[in-house]
């Protein structure tokens, strides 16, 4: 039997627990714990068990993947008398598909294996794709973990989209930092490009139709391109969470010895328009931001 759990179902959360409830077929189980009953009942209505907790979502499943927004959160579900650790009772697989730092997932694991007499595991698997990724099922997920557990959980990841093992437990994490360096520059380069393309005079959703088909064309640019012509900040993922991310980044770099021709910048200018209040907003907000500095 596939017995997967799910906590933390919200905007990539939700539709990546509902391909898993498709494709774990007969004999197989979906249990799901999440900050608001409501935001699932159609998970639940599609035969996904409800668990009002982690304790019972890890008496109930042998995989248990988390997406919350960073390790501090993961933690917080581990802990305490209804927390995961105390429902692991068999070997158990935690799957972290949030963003976290490398060396933060590394800690969390050994801290685990402590606490559950080696009986939980740790693989990180955070994922790429956006939101419309994983409503299409088409993520790239970026695996790290010993070889046991990952062959546990890679059949689970593939209903959502293609996962890969990288290496050890944090290469994910790693992977997916230099995944967020390179869509924080494209991001940010077509928001400025945008500011200075409007300011003399260009119509920016035609520039940008054309910039598609052509060498700066991009799924970041297909994807952030309109938002930038009508200065759409409706949020698919929100700015704020890009401060860990490209600290994570910062760190990981910092540690290999290499250093950053442009995650500073990056980092400063998603730190600096968060403390300015946009940080709740799109990613495509640093438009905003640009267009605001002083010239």
């Amino acid at each position: 039997m596939t017995r997967i759990g799910f906590i933390g179902l919200g905007v990539m959360g939700r539709p990546m627990a509902g391909h898993i409830l498709d494709g774990i077929g007969e004999g197989g189980s979906l249990v799901i714990n999440n900050y608001d009953r409501e935001r699932v009942t159609h998970l639940l209505e599609r035969g996904a068990t409800w668990a009002e907790n982690a304790r019972e979502v890890a008496q109930a499943a042998d995989v248990v993947i988390v997406m919350v927004p960073d390790i501090p959160d993961v933690r917080a579900i581990c802990e305490g008398p209804d927390g995961l650790v105390a429902g692991v009772s068999a070997p158990t697989v935690l799957v972290v598909s949030s963003t976290v730092s490398p060396e933060g997932v590394r800690e969390l694991d050994v801290d685990l294996a402590r606490r559950s007499d080696g009986l939980l595991r740790v693989v990180d698997a955070p994922v790429s794709g956006g939101e419309a990724g994983a409503v299409a099922g088409t993520l790239s997920i970026m695996v790290g973990g010993d070889d046991e557990p990952v062959a546990r959980v890679l059949p689970v990841l593939a209903h959502t989209g293609t996962p890969l093992h990288l290496g050890p437990l944090g290469a994910g994490q790693v992977a997916k930092a230099c995944n967020q360096l390179i869509c924080a520059a494209e991001i940010t380069a077509i928001a400025e490009a945008s500011v200075v393309a409007e300011r003399a005079g260009l119509d920016v959703g035609r520039l940008f139709e054309l910039l598609q088909g052509g060498y700066a064309g991009s799924r970041v640019l297909a994807d952030k391109g309109p938002r930038y012509a009508t200065k759409d900040y409706s949020v698919s993922g929100a700015a704020k969470f890009w401060v860990k991310d490209l600290a994570a980044y910062l760190a990981e770099a910092e540690r290999t010895g290499t250093p950053s021709v442009q995650g500073e910048a990056l980092h400063r200018a998603f730190t600096e328009l968060t403390a300015q209040g946009l940080g709740d907003q799109d990613t495509a907000v640093v438009q905003a931001y640009i267009a605001n500095l002083p010239a």
